[in-house]
Protein backbone atom coordinates (compact mmCIF):
# COMPACT_ATOMS: atom_id res chain seq x y z
CA UNK A 1 0.00 0.00 0.00
CA UNK A 2 1.34 3.68 -0.41
CA UNK A 3 -0.46 6.81 -0.70
CA UNK A 4 -0.42 9.89 -3.13
CA UNK A 5 0.35 12.55 -0.16
CA UNK A 6 1.72 10.66 2.99
CA UNK A 7 1.79 14.22 4.66
CA UNK A 8 -1.85 13.84 4.66
CA UNK A 9 -2.30 10.90 6.18
CA UNK A 10 -0.21 12.24 8.98
CA UNK A 11 -2.42 14.94 9.44
CA UNK A 12 -5.54 12.90 8.95
CA UNK A 13 -6.23 11.97 13.16
CA UNK A 14 -5.40 15.06 13.82
CA UNK A 15 -7.72 17.01 11.83
CA UNK A 16 -10.16 14.38 12.89
CA UNK A 17 -9.75 15.13 16.53
CA UNK A 18 -10.15 19.01 15.44
CA UNK A 19 -12.95 18.49 13.96
CA UNK A 20 -14.67 16.51 16.46
CA UNK A 21 -13.29 19.29 18.93
CA UNK A 22 -15.17 21.67 17.10
CA UNK A 23 -18.30 19.52 17.00
CA UNK A 24 -18.11 19.28 20.42
CA UNK A 25 -17.50 23.19 21.23
CA UNK A 26 -20.46 23.54 19.16
CA UNK A 27 -22.61 21.49 21.44
CA UNK A 28 -21.65 23.49 24.36
CA UNK A 29 -22.23 26.79 22.88
CA UNK A 30 -26.01 25.29 22.03
CA UNK A 31 -26.82 23.73 25.32
CA UNK A 32 -25.95 26.54 27.18
CA UNK A 33 -27.65 29.39 24.56
CA UNK A 34 -30.90 26.45 25.56
CA UNK A 35 -30.56 26.75 28.90
CA UNK A 36 -30.45 30.73 29.18
CA UNK A 37 -34.23 30.58 27.13
CA UNK A 38 -35.56 27.73 29.75
CA UNK A 39 -34.33 25.18 31.58
CA UNK A 40 -36.66 22.75 29.95
CA UNK A 41 -35.04 23.95 26.53
CA UNK A 42 -32.11 23.47 27.63
CA UNK A 43 -32.33 19.84 28.96
CA UNK A 44 -33.69 18.97 25.50
CA UNK A 45 -30.87 20.44 23.95
CA UNK A 46 -28.54 18.08 26.00
CA UNK A 47 -30.08 15.05 25.37
CA UNK A 48 -29.72 15.50 21.33
CA UNK A 49 -26.64 15.47 19.36
CA UNK A 50 -24.89 13.28 21.87
CA UNK A 51 -22.99 11.23 18.87
CA UNK A 52 -22.33 14.50 16.51
CA UNK A 53 -18.64 14.91 18.10
CA UNK A 54 -18.27 11.29 17.52
CA UNK A 55 -19.17 11.05 13.97
CA UNK A 56 -17.93 14.11 12.44
CA UNK A 57 -14.47 13.08 13.99
CA UNK A 58 -14.67 9.50 11.90
CA UNK A 59 -15.91 11.44 8.60
CA UNK A 60 -13.44 14.24 9.14
CA UNK A 61 -10.47 11.18 9.36
CA UNK A 62 -11.74 9.15 6.84
CA UNK A 63 -12.31 12.17 4.27
CA UNK A 64 -8.26 13.23 4.69
CA UNK A 65 -7.54 9.59 4.40
CA UNK A 66 -9.00 9.65 0.87
CA UNK A 67 -7.37 12.84 0.06
CA UNK A 68 -4.08 11.37 0.61
CA UNK A 69 -4.91 8.64 -2.02
CA UNK A 70 -4.56 5.38 -0.95
CA UNK A 71 -3.26 2.60 -3.63
CA UNK A 72 -2.90 -1.27 -3.21
CA UNK A 73 -3.85 -4.03 -4.91
CA UNK A 74 -3.74 -5.37 -8.92
CA UNK A 75 -6.31 -5.31 -11.65
CA UNK A 76 -5.87 -6.89 -14.94
CA UNK A 77 -5.98 -4.33 -18.26
CA UNK A 78 -7.18 -6.02 -21.06
CA UNK A 79 -6.56 -4.35 -24.47
CA UNK A 80 -7.16 -4.71 -27.90
CA UNK A 81 -5.63 -4.13 -30.97
CA UNK A 82 -4.82 -5.28 -34.70
CA UNK A 83 -1.79 -7.42 -35.15
CA UNK A 84 0.36 -8.66 -37.99
CA UNK A 85 2.73 -11.70 -38.38
CA UNK A 86 6.08 -10.87 -39.15
CA UNK A 87 9.42 -12.72 -39.16
CA UNK A 88 12.68 -11.10 -39.59
CA UNK A 89 15.36 -13.54 -41.06
CA UNK A 90 18.87 -12.16 -40.87
CA UNK A 91 21.63 -13.51 -42.49
CA UNK A 92 24.86 -13.63 -40.00
CA UNK A 93 27.54 -15.44 -42.36
CA UNK A 94 30.61 -14.10 -42.16
CA UNK A 95 30.27 -12.18 -45.80
CA UNK A 96 27.92 -10.17 -43.56
CA UNK A 97 30.71 -8.56 -42.06
CA UNK A 98 32.00 -6.91 -45.36
CA UNK A 99 32.12 -3.18 -44.72
CA UNK A 100 30.76 -2.32 -48.29
CA UNK A 101 27.96 -0.93 -46.02
CA UNK A 102 28.24 1.08 -43.20
CA UNK A 103 29.54 0.01 -40.12
CA UNK A 104 29.01 -3.13 -42.26
CA UNK A 105 26.73 -5.57 -43.93
CA UNK A 106 25.56 -6.94 -40.78
CA UNK A 107 25.05 -3.99 -38.41
CA UNK A 108 22.83 -2.17 -41.13
CA UNK A 109 20.83 -5.01 -41.28
CA UNK A 110 20.46 -5.05 -37.36
CA UNK A 111 19.66 -1.23 -37.63
CA UNK A 112 16.81 -1.27 -40.12
CA UNK A 113 15.56 -4.44 -38.26
CA UNK A 114 15.13 -2.48 -35.09
CA UNK A 115 13.80 0.99 -36.72
CA UNK A 116 11.15 -1.64 -38.05
CA UNK A 117 10.39 -3.02 -34.82
CA UNK A 118 9.87 0.76 -33.44
CA UNK A 119 6.94 0.76 -36.62
CA UNK A 120 5.42 -2.29 -36.27
CA UNK A 121 4.49 -2.09 -32.14
CA UNK A 122 1.39 -4.18 -31.28
CA UNK A 123 2.40 -6.54 -33.87
CA UNK A 124 3.34 -10.10 -33.54
CA UNK A 125 7.05 -10.33 -34.56
CA UNK A 126 9.73 -13.06 -34.63
CA UNK A 127 12.85 -13.64 -35.20
CA UNK A 128 15.24 -16.24 -37.50
CA UNK A 129 19.05 -15.73 -37.67
CA UNK A 130 20.67 -18.18 -40.58
CA UNK A 131 24.06 -18.81 -42.02
CA UNK A 132 24.99 -22.62 -42.87
CA UNK A 133 22.03 -23.37 -41.87
CA UNK A 134 18.81 -21.52 -39.84
CA UNK A 135 17.89 -21.16 -36.14
CA UNK A 136 14.72 -19.94 -34.80
CA UNK A 137 15.64 -17.03 -31.77
CA UNK A 138 12.41 -16.01 -31.08
CA UNK A 139 9.09 -17.29 -31.86
CA UNK A 140 6.41 -14.76 -32.45
CA UNK A 141 5.67 -12.26 -29.44
CA UNK A 142 4.13 -8.89 -29.08
CA UNK A 143 7.14 -8.10 -26.67
CA UNK A 144 9.22 -6.01 -29.43
CA UNK A 145 12.03 -5.17 -26.34
CA UNK A 146 13.08 -9.07 -26.77
CA UNK A 147 13.60 -9.27 -30.67
CA UNK A 148 15.90 -6.05 -30.43
CA UNK A 149 18.26 -7.89 -27.35
CA UNK A 150 18.45 -11.14 -29.79
CA UNK A 151 19.24 -8.42 -32.62
CA UNK A 152 21.63 -6.92 -30.69
CA UNK A 153 23.76 -10.50 -30.08
CA UNK A 154 23.82 -11.34 -33.80
CA UNK A 155 27.16 -12.65 -34.46
CA UNK A 156 28.89 -14.73 -36.97
CA UNK A 157 30.19 -17.07 -34.12
CA UNK A 158 26.79 -17.68 -33.10
CA UNK A 159 26.22 -20.37 -36.19
CA UNK A 160 27.31 -24.20 -35.59
CA UNK A 161 27.94 -24.01 -39.29
CA UNK A 162 29.58 -21.75 -41.81
CA UNK A 163 28.38 -21.02 -45.71
CA UNK A 164 24.95 -19.21 -46.46
CA UNK A 165 21.73 -21.42 -46.79
CA UNK A 166 18.70 -19.36 -48.26
CA UNK A 167 16.55 -22.51 -48.74
CA UNK A 168 16.88 -23.52 -45.22
CA UNK A 169 15.55 -20.36 -44.02
CA UNK A 170 12.68 -20.47 -46.26
CA UNK A 171 12.21 -23.65 -45.29
CA UNK A 172 12.22 -22.35 -41.67
CA UNK A 173 10.32 -19.27 -42.27
CA UNK A 174 7.49 -21.21 -43.62
CA UNK A 175 7.12 -23.68 -40.88
CA UNK A 176 7.28 -20.48 -37.98
CA UNK A 177 4.47 -18.43 -39.96
CA UNK A 178 2.24 -21.69 -41.00
CA UNK A 179 1.94 -22.38 -37.59
CA UNK A 180 -0.51 -19.28 -37.04
CA UNK A 181 -3.81 -19.71 -37.11
CA UNK A 182 -4.99 -16.25 -37.37
CA UNK A 183 -6.69 -14.50 -40.53
CA UNK A 184 -3.57 -12.06 -40.42
CA UNK A 185 -1.49 -11.64 -43.33
CA UNK A 186 1.87 -13.28 -42.35
CA UNK A 187 5.47 -12.07 -43.74
CA UNK A 188 8.93 -12.85 -44.05
CA UNK A 189 11.57 -10.37 -44.14
CA UNK A 190 14.72 -11.52 -45.47
CA UNK A 191 18.14 -9.47 -45.06
CA UNK A 192 20.73 -11.12 -47.00
CA UNK A 193 23.53 -10.19 -49.31
CA UNK A 194 22.49 -12.93 -51.30
CA UNK A 195 25.20 -15.10 -51.11
CA UNK A 196 24.17 -18.56 -51.17
CA UNK A 197 25.81 -21.49 -51.29
CA UNK A 198 22.91 -24.22 -51.89
CA UNK A 199 21.55 -24.59 -55.42
CA UNK A 200 19.72 -21.97 -56.67
CA UNK A 201 17.43 -24.65 -57.66
CA UNK A 202 16.72 -25.24 -53.96
CA UNK A 203 16.27 -21.95 -53.41
CA UNK A 204 13.95 -21.15 -55.96
CA UNK A 205 12.03 -24.13 -54.89
CA UNK A 206 11.30 -23.21 -51.13
CA UNK A 207 10.41 -19.57 -52.34
CA UNK A 208 7.69 -21.28 -54.50
CA UNK A 209 6.48 -23.32 -51.02
CA UNK A 210 6.37 -20.18 -49.40
CA UNK A 211 4.26 -18.45 -51.96
CA UNK A 212 1.94 -21.75 -51.84
CA UNK A 213 1.79 -21.60 -47.68
CA UNK A 214 0.45 -17.64 -48.29
CA UNK A 215 3.56 -15.71 -46.81
CA UNK A 216 4.52 -12.44 -48.17
CA UNK A 217 8.05 -12.20 -48.76
CA UNK A 218 9.96 -9.14 -48.71
CA UNK A 219 13.59 -9.27 -49.06
CA UNK A 220 16.03 -6.54 -48.45
CA UNK A 221 19.60 -6.43 -50.41
CA UNK A 222 22.71 -5.56 -48.07
CA UNK A 223 26.16 -4.69 -49.70
CA UNK A 224 27.21 -3.56 -52.56
CA UNK A 225 27.70 -4.78 -56.02
CA UNK A 226 31.27 -4.67 -56.49
CA UNK A 227 33.61 -6.96 -54.82
CA UNK A 228 34.48 -6.60 -51.31
CA UNK A 229 37.23 -8.09 -48.60
CA UNK A 230 35.95 -9.61 -45.17
CA UNK A 231 37.70 -8.70 -42.48
CA UNK A 232 38.74 -10.36 -39.25
CA UNK A 233 39.03 -8.24 -36.36
CA UNK A 234 39.78 -9.06 -32.32
CA UNK A 235 37.59 -8.72 -29.81
CA UNK A 236 38.85 -4.83 -29.39
CA UNK A 237 37.72 -4.36 -32.73
CA UNK A 238 41.10 -3.95 -34.58
CA UNK A 239 42.02 -5.51 -37.40
CA UNK A 240 43.76 -8.74 -37.63
CA UNK A 241 43.48 -9.43 -41.19
CA UNK A 242 40.97 -10.25 -43.90
CA UNK A 243 39.80 -13.90 -44.41
CA UNK A 244 41.18 -16.19 -46.67
CA UNK A 245 39.89 -19.70 -48.57
CA UNK A 246 41.95 -22.96 -47.66
CA UNK A 247 44.41 -21.69 -50.46
CA UNK A 248 45.34 -18.67 -48.83
CA UNK A 249 43.75 -16.11 -50.98
CA UNK A 250 41.63 -13.23 -50.01
CA UNK A 251 37.75 -13.97 -50.04
CA UNK A 252 36.26 -11.80 -52.17
CA UNK A 253 32.20 -11.23 -51.90
CA UNK A 254 29.52 -9.10 -53.33
CA UNK A 255 25.50 -8.61 -53.54
CA UNK A 256 23.96 -11.40 -55.65
CA UNK A 257 21.98 -9.71 -57.21
CA UNK A 258 20.90 -12.72 -59.82
CA UNK A 259 19.89 -14.58 -56.95
CA UNK A 260 17.95 -12.22 -55.07
CA UNK A 261 15.56 -11.45 -58.21
CA UNK A 262 15.11 -15.29 -58.71
CA UNK A 263 13.89 -15.62 -55.01
CA UNK A 264 11.79 -12.63 -55.30
CA UNK A 265 10.02 -13.78 -58.46
CA UNK A 266 9.51 -17.07 -57.58
CA UNK A 267 7.94 -16.08 -53.87
CA UNK A 268 5.83 -13.34 -55.89
CA UNK A 269 7.73 -11.05 -53.69
CA UNK A 270 9.04 -7.82 -52.98
CA UNK A 271 12.68 -6.76 -52.99
CA UNK A 272 13.81 -3.53 -50.94
CA UNK A 273 17.47 -2.31 -52.73
CA UNK A 274 20.94 -1.78 -51.27
CA UNK A 275 20.75 1.47 -52.31
CA UNK A 276 17.29 2.08 -50.43
CA UNK A 277 18.51 4.58 -47.68
CA UNK A 278 15.59 4.18 -45.10
CA UNK A 279 15.05 0.30 -46.14
CA UNK A 280 12.97 -0.05 -42.68
CA UNK A 281 10.50 2.84 -43.85
CA UNK A 282 10.55 1.16 -46.98
CA UNK A 283 9.31 -2.13 -45.43
CA UNK A 284 6.94 -0.21 -43.36
CA UNK A 285 4.93 1.05 -46.27
CA UNK A 286 4.95 -2.08 -47.67
CA UNK A 287 2.99 -4.14 -44.47
CA UNK A 288 0.84 -0.79 -43.71
CA UNK A 289 -1.89 -2.00 -46.47
CA UNK A 290 -1.51 -5.86 -45.30
CA UNK A 291 -4.33 -7.56 -43.42
CA UNK A 292 -4.67 -7.42 -39.30
CA UNK A 293 -6.25 -9.71 -37.09
CA UNK A 294 -7.66 -8.39 -34.14
CA UNK A 295 -5.66 -9.52 -31.02
CA UNK A 296 -6.02 -8.46 -27.10
CA UNK A 297 -3.49 -8.32 -24.62
CA UNK A 298 -4.47 -8.66 -21.01
CA UNK A 299 -1.58 -6.54 -18.20
CA UNK A 300 -1.40 -6.12 -14.48
CA UNK A 301 -1.80 -2.63 -13.22
CA UNK A 302 -0.01 -1.97 -9.86
CA UNK A 303 -1.11 0.41 -6.85
CA UNK A 304 -4.57 0.77 -8.13
CA UNK A 305 -6.22 4.31 -6.61
CA UNK A 306 -8.45 3.36 -3.72
CA UNK A 307 -9.58 6.28 -2.50
CA UNK A 308 -13.50 5.60 -3.20
CA UNK A 309 -13.47 3.45 0.02
CA UNK A 310 -12.29 5.79 2.80
CA UNK A 311 -14.82 8.66 0.50
CA UNK A 312 -17.42 5.99 0.56
CA UNK A 313 -16.97 5.38 4.28
CA UNK A 314 -17.26 8.82 5.13
CA UNK A 315 -20.63 9.40 2.80
CA UNK A 316 -22.06 7.01 4.48
CA UNK A 317 -21.60 8.03 8.01
CA UNK A 318 -22.58 11.34 7.35
CA UNK A 319 -25.88 10.15 5.26
CA UNK A 320 -26.97 7.89 8.55
CA UNK A 321 -26.27 10.71 10.77
CA UNK A 322 -28.39 12.72 8.80
CA UNK A 323 -31.40 10.21 8.47
CA UNK A 324 -31.21 10.44 12.23
CA UNK A 325 -30.28 13.99 13.30
CA UNK A 326 -30.57 16.13 9.94
CA UNK A 327 -29.92 19.68 11.60
CA UNK A 328 -26.59 19.58 11.79
CA UNK A 329 -25.33 16.52 10.11
CA UNK A 330 -26.45 18.47 6.65
CA UNK A 331 -23.27 21.17 7.05
CA UNK A 332 -21.03 18.31 7.56
CA UNK A 333 -22.26 16.40 4.46
CA UNK A 334 -21.79 19.96 1.94
CA UNK A 335 -18.36 19.77 3.73
CA UNK A 336 -17.52 16.58 2.86
CA UNK A 337 -18.60 17.08 -1.06
CA UNK A 338 -16.40 20.14 -1.02
CA UNK A 339 -13.60 17.79 0.19
CA UNK A 340 -14.65 15.23 -2.40
CA UNK A 341 -13.95 17.55 -5.46
CA UNK A 342 -9.78 16.86 -4.76
CA UNK A 343 -10.32 13.22 -4.60
CA UNK A 344 -12.03 13.41 -8.64
CA UNK A 345 -8.28 13.98 -9.01
CA UNK A 346 -7.43 10.64 -8.15
CA UNK A 347 -9.68 9.86 -11.49
CA UNK A 348 -7.48 8.78 -14.35
CA UNK A 349 -6.60 11.67 -16.62
CA UNK A 350 -6.86 11.64 -20.64
CA UNK A 351 -3.17 10.17 -20.83
CA UNK A 352 -3.69 7.63 -18.46
CA UNK A 353 -6.41 6.62 -19.99
CA UNK A 354 -4.85 6.50 -23.87
CA UNK A 355 -1.91 4.54 -21.90
CA UNK A 356 -3.77 1.88 -20.37
CA UNK A 357 -5.40 1.36 -24.25
CA UNK A 358 -2.32 0.78 -25.18
CA UNK A 359 -1.26 4.03 -27.31
CA UNK A 360 1.61 5.35 -25.66
CA UNK A 361 1.94 8.47 -28.44
CA UNK A 362 -1.36 9.66 -27.50
CA UNK A 363 -1.16 9.17 -23.88
CA UNK A 364 2.52 10.94 -24.41
CA UNK A 365 0.69 14.36 -26.42
CA UNK A 366 -1.99 14.01 -23.74
CA UNK A 367 0.44 14.35 -20.70
CA UNK A 368 1.79 17.17 -22.60
CA UNK A 369 -1.27 19.27 -23.13
CA UNK A 370 -1.50 18.42 -19.14
CA UNK A 371 1.71 20.42 -18.55
CA UNK A 372 0.99 22.72 -20.77
CA UNK A 373 -2.08 23.38 -19.03
CA UNK A 374 -0.11 24.14 -15.62
CA UNK A 375 -1.62 21.53 -12.98
CA UNK A 376 0.99 19.15 -11.31
CA UNK A 377 3.96 19.89 -13.78
CA UNK A 378 6.73 17.88 -13.07
CA UNK A 379 4.18 14.72 -12.96
CA UNK A 380 3.13 15.57 -15.98
CA UNK A 381 6.58 16.12 -17.86
CA UNK A 382 7.81 12.72 -16.13
CA UNK A 383 4.74 10.65 -17.66
CA UNK A 384 4.78 12.50 -21.19
CA UNK A 385 8.83 11.72 -21.29
CA UNK A 386 7.74 7.99 -20.21
CA UNK A 387 5.15 7.37 -22.50
CA UNK A 388 7.08 9.16 -25.38
CA UNK A 389 9.81 6.97 -24.90
CA UNK A 390 7.37 3.76 -24.73
CA UNK A 391 6.60 4.56 -28.44
CA UNK A 392 9.47 5.00 -29.28
CA UNK A 393 9.68 8.69 -30.06
CA UNK A 394 13.40 9.89 -28.23
CA UNK A 395 13.06 13.37 -29.15
CA UNK A 396 10.08 14.00 -27.58
CA UNK A 397 11.18 11.82 -24.44
CA UNK A 398 14.16 13.14 -23.76
CA UNK A 399 12.90 16.92 -24.20
CA UNK A 400 9.83 16.08 -21.29
CA UNK A 401 12.24 14.58 -18.98
CA UNK A 402 14.96 16.93 -19.25
CA UNK A 403 11.79 19.56 -17.57
CA UNK A 404 10.87 16.35 -15.16
CA UNK A 405 14.50 16.21 -13.55
CA UNK A 406 13.84 20.25 -12.49
CA UNK A 407 11.15 18.50 -10.06
CA UNK A 408 11.98 19.40 -6.14
CA UNK A 409 10.83 15.58 -4.63
CA UNK A 410 13.85 13.43 -4.87
CA UNK A 411 11.69 10.42 -6.18
CA UNK A 412 10.06 12.44 -9.11
CA UNK A 413 13.78 13.76 -10.09
CA UNK A 414 15.58 9.76 -10.09
CA UNK A 415 13.05 8.40 -11.99
CA UNK A 416 13.44 11.14 -14.45
CA UNK A 417 16.81 11.10 -14.76
CA UNK A 418 17.04 7.23 -14.76
CA UNK A 419 14.55 7.60 -17.97
CA UNK A 420 16.34 10.47 -19.52
CA UNK A 421 19.68 7.92 -19.09
CA UNK A 422 17.84 5.26 -20.86
CA UNK A 423 16.99 7.70 -23.41
CA UNK A 424 20.19 8.54 -24.33
CA UNK A 425 21.41 5.18 -24.26
CA UNK A 426 18.85 4.37 -27.05
CA UNK A 427 19.06 7.69 -28.84
CA UNK A 428 23.11 7.15 -29.13
CA UNK A 429 22.32 3.37 -30.82
CA UNK A 430 20.28 4.64 -33.41
CA UNK A 431 22.03 7.93 -33.98
CA UNK A 432 25.70 6.82 -35.22
CA UNK A 433 26.91 10.09 -36.48
CA UNK A 434 25.98 11.53 -32.54
CA UNK A 435 26.47 8.71 -30.71
CA UNK A 436 29.68 10.23 -28.89
CA UNK A 437 27.59 13.13 -27.61
CA UNK A 438 24.36 11.43 -26.70
CA UNK A 439 26.33 8.66 -24.79
CA UNK A 440 28.46 11.13 -22.96
CA UNK A 441 25.11 13.32 -22.04
CA UNK A 442 23.39 9.46 -20.96
CA UNK A 443 26.35 8.70 -18.72
CA UNK A 444 26.15 12.50 -16.81
CA UNK A 445 21.79 11.69 -16.21
CA UNK A 446 22.91 8.12 -14.88
CA UNK A 447 25.53 9.40 -12.78
CA UNK A 448 23.24 12.03 -11.78
CA UNK A 449 20.45 9.73 -10.28
CA UNK A 450 23.18 7.48 -8.35
CA UNK A 451 23.04 10.73 -6.57
CA UNK A 452 20.08 10.79 -5.54
CA UNK A 453 19.90 6.40 -5.16
CA UNK A 454 23.33 5.08 -4.95
CA UNK A 455 22.06 1.66 -4.47
CA UNK A 456 20.07 1.54 -7.44
CA UNK A 457 20.80 -1.81 -9.49
CA UNK A 458 19.20 -0.29 -12.79
CA UNK A 459 21.10 2.48 -12.92
CA UNK A 460 24.43 1.33 -12.01
CA UNK A 461 23.73 -1.43 -15.02
CA UNK A 462 23.16 1.06 -17.23
CA UNK A 463 25.59 3.73 -16.43
CA UNK A 464 28.41 0.51 -17.19
CA UNK A 465 26.83 -0.32 -20.27
CA UNK A 466 26.80 3.70 -21.38
CA UNK A 467 30.71 3.63 -19.93
CA UNK A 468 31.09 0.51 -22.86
CA UNK A 469 29.78 1.54 -25.47
CA UNK A 470 31.45 5.04 -25.67
CA UNK A 471 34.52 4.97 -27.63
CA UNK A 472 37.90 5.34 -26.86
CA UNK A 473 39.90 7.96 -26.61
CA UNK A 474 42.33 9.02 -29.16
CA UNK A 475 46.01 8.03 -28.89
CA UNK A 476 48.08 10.82 -27.43
CA UNK A 477 49.99 12.87 -30.02
CA UNK A 478 53.68 12.25 -30.18
CA UNK A 479 56.13 15.35 -27.75
CA UNK A 480 52.90 15.48 -25.51
CA UNK A 481 52.39 12.52 -23.95
CA UNK A 482 53.19 11.05 -20.04
CA UNK A 483 56.79 10.84 -19.23
CA UNK A 484 58.62 7.14 -19.92
CA UNK A 485 59.40 5.49 -17.08
CA UNK A 486 62.42 4.57 -15.22
CA UNK A 487 65.29 2.69 -16.40
CA UNK A 488 64.83 -1.21 -16.38
CA UNK A 489 61.37 -0.96 -17.06
CA UNK A 490 59.91 -0.88 -13.33
CA UNK A 491 57.32 2.05 -12.16
CA UNK A 492 58.33 4.77 -9.47
CA UNK A 493 56.50 4.15 -6.35
CA UNK A 494 54.53 7.40 -7.29
CA UNK A 495 53.23 5.49 -10.26
CA UNK A 496 52.73 2.12 -8.35
CA UNK A 497 51.17 2.63 -5.13
CA UNK A 498 52.29 -0.14 -2.69
CA UNK A 499 49.42 -2.37 -0.55
CA UNK A 500 49.38 -2.89 2.60
CA UNK A 501 50.56 -6.86 3.30
CA UNK A 502 52.12 -7.15 -0.50
CA UNK A 503 54.38 -9.21 -0.62
CA UNK A 504 56.36 -9.02 -3.94
CA UNK A 505 56.98 -11.37 -6.29
CA UNK A 506 60.26 -13.79 -7.42
CA UNK A 507 61.82 -13.80 -10.63
CA UNK A 508 60.41 -17.25 -11.27
CA UNK A 509 57.39 -16.62 -10.33
CA UNK A 510 56.46 -13.65 -12.27
CA UNK A 511 57.81 -15.42 -15.38
CA UNK A 512 55.52 -18.44 -14.81
CA UNK A 513 52.60 -15.95 -14.71
CA UNK A 514 53.85 -14.42 -18.35
CA UNK A 515 54.58 -18.43 -19.69
CA UNK A 516 51.04 -19.07 -18.50
CA UNK A 517 49.20 -15.89 -20.42
CA UNK A 518 51.50 -16.40 -23.37
CA UNK A 519 50.28 -19.82 -23.40
CA UNK A 520 46.59 -19.05 -22.80
CA UNK A 521 46.74 -16.46 -25.45
CA UNK A 522 48.72 -18.33 -28.17
CA UNK A 523 45.20 -21.37 -27.74
CA UNK A 524 42.70 -18.69 -27.96
CA UNK A 525 44.05 -17.42 -31.26
CA UNK A 526 44.52 -20.70 -32.75
CA UNK A 527 40.78 -21.57 -31.75
CA UNK A 528 39.82 -18.72 -33.51
CA UNK A 529 41.80 -19.76 -36.57
CA UNK A 530 40.15 -23.14 -36.24
CA UNK A 531 36.58 -21.86 -35.88
CA UNK A 532 37.28 -19.43 -38.93
CA UNK A 533 38.31 -22.58 -40.92
CA UNK A 534 35.80 -25.30 -42.69
CA UNK A 535 36.16 -28.50 -40.85
CA UNK A 536 36.52 -30.10 -44.46
CA UNK A 537 38.56 -28.72 -47.45
CA UNK A 538 36.89 -26.58 -50.09
CA UNK A 539 33.68 -25.82 -48.03
CA UNK A 540 32.48 -22.23 -48.21
CA UNK A 541 32.33 -20.81 -44.59
CA UNK A 542 31.00 -17.11 -45.34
Amino acid sequence: MMFDTPLLLLLAPVLGLALGFAAWLGRGRRIRLARRWSPALGRLARSRGTWAPLVLGLVGLASVVALAGPRWGRTQIRTESRALSLVFAVDISRSMLAEDAAPNRLQRAVREARRLIQDLEGDRLGLIAFAGRSYILSPLTVDGGAIRMYLDALDPDLASEGGTSLSSVLAQGTQLLGATTDAADRVLVLFTDGEAHDTLTDVVRQAEALKEAGVHLIVVAEGGASPARIPVRDSAGALVEYKRDDEGTVIQTQRRDDVLHAVVEAAEGTLVPAETADQGGAVRDLVAAMKRSPTSATRTADLVPRAWIPALVAALLLLGYTLARPGPALIGLAGVLLLARPAEAQRPSAGGRALAAGDPTRAAAEFLKEASAGGARDTAFYNAGTAALEAGRLDVARGALAQATKSLDPALRYRALYNLGLAGLLAARADTSRQEELLEDAIDRLRQALLLQPASARAKWNLELAERRRPPPPPSGGGGGAPPPPSGGAQSPEQRPEQPGQKALSQSQAEQILNSMERRERETREEQQRRMQSSSGGVKDW
